[in-house]
């Protein structure tokens, strides 16, 4: 099983408002997937998105500039909003990345959880799964050959159209990003893409059957089970002492679920959610490196994960606390996971 992190590249806000400036948290990101790479994780993954909250508008811009200061690290996007994107664009952009690292690059394709994007690039939301489907389908294409003929509905047709420059082995790696619906797993299953799965919430349990219909539709479609991938990603923080980290986490966590919960409706986030999903059986990996270990290695039996992402910068932790979590993260739960996971 492959271990990494995610970020959606949280800027800091203060108890008065105010927001730290990108450029530090930018600056911040670069140095933190350097430790990453130093302390031997397999993966790091940046979300895209259009806010005045997050610091990342284009994670291949990062990606690149994180390629040359690491050596082995997978560099990937979590997510690159594909509906909103130019699939041409995109895999040229990737295929640059992974030239820059030596073949590190990967792509993940996902909705995004934000609807900025839509409007900003001129889409119209009534369109939301058509887009992502032909999309998709016209990404796929392009990372399958290197010339195409092609024509949809939203972006004008290509004719013989070579798409350069091409990735190391032609061809990128792109997973799909799914937050929970039948629809997207079976799609993902049908085309014999990896899937991250997107827990950031309630029990992971619950998300057994999924997990299960995905393996089912994947084998139905006589793709090799020796490719099958399959992830999860969850909101985590590591620390020296479990009861110390969630008291520091929690003011920063609560408040970046309540900015968010403001636009949709939900409950103001509460001291016990957090404590419950503390808990064994809930979806936060918060705590000590011994109970990382612990949930990490249960998520993986239960789901047969090739691949655990923690999600480690909702509501903007300090760059000390992120910088403190990857070397726990990569010295000592990554290490322990692996001895326990070996044949």
């Amino acid at each position: 099983m492959e271990l990494g992190i995610g970020m959606f590249g949280d800027l800091q806000i203060n108890a008065n408002g105010e927001i730290q400036p990108a450029q530090q948290r930018l600056q911040e990101i670069i140095a933190e997937i350097k430790l990453m790479d130093e302390v031997g994780l397999d993966f790091y993954g940046i979300g895209e998105h259009h806010r005045p909250d997050y610091a990342v508008s284009s994670p291949e811009i990062i990606l690149a500039a994180a390629a040359t200061v690491t050596k082995n690290i997978k560099l990937g996007s979590a997510v690159s909003v594909l509906s909103s994107s130019d699939p041409v664009k995109l895999y040229q952009s990737f295929a640059t990345i992974d030239l820059i690292s030596n073949g590190r690059a990967e792509l993940m394709a996902g909705r995004g959880s934000f609807i900025e994007s839509f409007p900003l690039f001129g889409y119209n939301l009534q369109d939301y799964d058509a887009l992502y489907e032909e999309k998709l389908d016209l990404l796929l294409k392009i990372n399958a050959t290197s010339k195409i003929s092609w024509k949809g509905r939203f972006r004008p047709e290509l004719n013989n159209q070579e798409v350069l420059p091409r990735a190391i082995n032609d061809n990128l790696k792109i997973w799909v990003a799914i937050g929970g619906t039948p629809e997207s797993v079976e799609r993902a299953g049908r085309l014999g893409l990896p899937v991250m799965f997107a827990i950031i919430g309630g029990q992971p349990i619950q998300f057994k059957p999924l997990f299960d219909y995905y393996k089912k539709v994947y084998q139905a479609y006589g793709h090799d089970m020796n490719k099958f991938e399959v992830g999860v990603h969850m909101h985590s923080l590591f620390g020296e002492d479990t009861s110390e980290i969630a008291d520091y986490y929690y003011p920063l966590y609560s408040a970046q679920m309540n900015r968010i919960g403001r636009t949709r409706g939900w409950a103001p986030y509460q001291r016990n959610q957090f404590d419950a999903g503390m808990s064994k059986d809930g979806a936060l990996i918060i705590g000590d490196a011994n109970q990382a270990i612990d949930k990490i290695l249960t998520l993986q039996e239960t789901f047969g994960l090739t691949r655990f992402s923690a999600h480690m910068d909702v509501g903007g932790p300090s760059h000390a606390a992120m910088m403190k979590a990857i070397e726990i993260y990569g010295t000592r739960i990554a290490p322990a996971v692996r001895k326990a996971l070996q044949p």
